[in-house]
């Protein structure tokens, strides 16, 4: 059953029932719904309004059909319920009779209540005038008899919050101007105004009561108010007259005294008048009571029952505060604004969009053609590039060709002429007739010529598996002083020239984290050539360590024949001979080069010394910090 203290009819009231109907269907609820109307009008007929509900309710509890829930809609209707109920329950506890069909349908049936205000009064009783009467304002809430089941969505009004707003923007306030009508809700607000006020005592509180008062003689007192005056909205829809003024009436109020700031705690009057204020943030709740009804009526004594308190916003109108020149950054944070003016944006947002358009088109078409002529640029540069390439390519290929052809006239001398030595004392020693010395001078040239091609073959493999990146490194740790001490030895021990073999250690136990193998092939390769090209004289071998660039400088140095001026850099490319009579294939300081490189140092001839030849390589003092464990 639904109770409405207003005509049924009534814009609010119509479209909270509807929303209530429709969605209680949607969601399967399967009782009737019965609506009641309690018809209230202004706060004159108050008394009659307990006697219309209990006929209300009466009619229903006497009947089969007895309800199974209330639904409440508007304050009268939530108030004569209440109080009723109260008038009951006094009557049991004082073991009165009490109607016990009436008793039985409010405590059996739960109540949802809707468009209803925490801060009520009570209704007036027989004695009472309505017009004089001044209630005290109460929490309905703490008043609800135990044995009513209470459900719903209840308005808190905020006015302490509103007051202090005042004293904020408006500190020489020294009087607040309410304005109610002569409605339930009205002499309600009024009460709770009264109430909240006696906390500020700077402030004194004038009353335009629409009980006491026509909307014309109300408009007379706001224009003779005195200064340092706010109004306070309230309600108005009733003056005393049970005259019904809805808008037009605060449109009257205003034009009487437009110099005085207003501020509403219920939203009447924002958006032409009010400045602003803590509001309750209104919405249609016929949904959300239909889904309390069907949750309750399906679920029955499964579903707790439950108030639900509609949250307050700070609104203000935005005109109202530019026009008063009220500093926004006074305001609260989290405060909604209404009537903004529009951006230019938002104004003009179709020419906007217009000139967008028309630019869009321009700018799409002008990259078109900016990407068709980049397009050709690019076909055009790639284009260059190609024939680049192509040029580049013909001059590997004819470089590579001329490599090809030096290798294989390089191959062909210097592995015709050990092969030569071999084929012919081989067949010299096949005849047979030779001395004993002949036999032993021979296969000493025969086992000198296959070591040397032997060495021919094994650097031409290394080269290639070096340039290729397939020749494995293994690190370990080694003495620098042993490693360099079999280096030389190695080579001095096959010299039969009047050669001194020198070796400098700064540091006899110092270890390096190398490649023993290929270090050693380096030093080989360099003492070799020293030997090679010196007839006599000192072959000295050193090295440094230098902390600051954190590498070994590894020192060669002969008083040989030494490197012609300007050809220093030819020594280390493949198959370069300067002495074309030397033994060799030209490929030991390709080799050296590499591997040096590999390691993370370098090597070079030092072309400053004159004395004969003097090579120098560097090799880091921790590989690691080079990465080449990862080669």
């Amino acid at each position: 059953m639904i109770i409405s203290s207003y005509n049924p009819e009534a814009s609010s009231t119509a479209k909270n029932i509807s929303a209530f109907i429709d969605e209680y269907k949607h969601l399967g609820g399967q009782l009737p719904i019965v609506i009641e109307n309690m018809n209230c009008g202004s706060f004159t007929e108050s008394r009659s309004w307990k006697g219309t509900i209990k006929q209300i309710l009466d009619k229903h509890s006497s009947s089969q059909d007895t309800p199974a829930l209330v639904i409440l809609l508007g304050q009268e209707a939530w108030s004569s319920y209440l109080t009723l109920g109260r008038q009951l329950y006094e009557q049991m506890n004082l073991k009165k009779n009490a109607n016990d069909s009436l008793y039985k349908l409010m405590c059996n049936a739960p109540v949802i209540c809707g468009m209803v205000s925490r801060n009520a009064i009570m209704l007036p009783e027989d004695g009472d005038s309505p017009k004089k009467w001044e209630p005290q304002s109460i929490d309905m809430l703490k008043d609800v008899p135990p044995f009513i089941k209470m459900a719903g969505y209840v308005y808190q009004y905020d006015v302490e919050k509103n007051l202090q707003l005042i004293k904020k923007l408006y500190p020489a306030t020294k009087n607040i101007a309410l304005i109610t009508d002569n409605t339930y809700g009205g002499v309600c607000f009024q009460a709770f105004v009264k109430k909240e006020i006696k906390r500020f005592s700077k402030f004194n509180l004038i009353l335009l009561d629409g009980r006491q008062s026509s909307i014309y003689t109300i408009i007379d007192r706001i224009s003779s108010l005195p200064a340092n005056t706010v109004i306070l909205l309230g309600t108005w829809r009733v003056d005393k007259n049970n005259g019904y003024f809805m808008n037009n009436a605060t449109y009257m109020m205003m034009d009487a005294n437009p110099r005085i700031p207003a501020f509403s705690v219920t939203s009447i009057g924002l958006g032409h008048w009010a400045i602003g204020g803590l509001i309750p943030e209104y919405r249609m709740l016929g949904k959300d009571m239909a889904l309390q009804a069907y949750q309750l009526s399906e679920k029955g004594g499964g579903y707790k029952t439950h108030i639900e308190f509609i949250s307050n916003r700070y609104k203000f109108d935005s005109e109202k505060v530019e026009s008063l020149q009220i500093e926004r950054a006074k305001l609260p944070v989290d405060s909604e604004f209404i009537n903004e003016k529009p951006s230019f944006f938002e104004e003009y947002k179709y020419i906007v969009f217009g000139v967008v358009f028309v630019i869009s088109i321009l700018l799409f078409g002008w990259l078109i053609s900016l990407y068709h002529l980049m397009r050709t640029k690019k076909l055009k540069d790639e284009l260059e590039i190609s024939e680049a390439e192509l040029r580049i390519a013909k001059e590997k290929a004819e470089e590579s060709e001329r490599l090809k052809t030096s290798f294989l006239a390089n191959m062909t001398h210097e592995i015709r002429t050990p092969l030569n030595a071999i084929v012919g004392f081989s067949n010299v020693l096949a005849i047979g007739g030779n001395t004993q010395e002949e036999v032993v001078e021979y296969n000493k040239v025969i086992q000198t010529n296959s070591d040397l091609l032997l060495r021919l073959v094994n650097d031409i493999l290394d080269i290639s598996r070096l340039e290729t990146g397939r020749l494995k490194f293994y690190y370990e740790e080694c003495n620098v002083t042993s490693l360099c001490k079999e280096a030389y030895s190695s080579v001095e021990s096959t010299c039969d020239k009047p050669i001194k073999f020198i070796l400098n250690s700064p540091d006899p136990n110092f270890v390096l984290v190398t490649d023993v193998h290929r270090l050693q092939q380096v030093l080989l390769n360099l003492l070799s050539n020293a030997s090679k090209f010196t007839k006599e004289g000192i072959i000295t071998l050193d090295f440094k360590i230098d902390e600051k660039s954190q590498m070994v400088h590894f020192t060669v140095t002969d008083t040989g024949e030494g490197i012609p001026e300007g050809k220093e850099h030819l020594v280390f490319d493949r198959f370069e001979k300067l002495n074309e009579f030397k033994q060799g294939t030209g490929l030991g300081l390709a080799i050296s080069k590499t591997i040096v490189s590999v390691f993370g140092g370098e090597i070079w001839v030092d072309a400053s010394y004159k004395e004969g030849a003097r090579f120098i390589f560097t090799h880091p003092i921790d590989l690691q910090s080079q990465d080449i464990f990862a080669k």
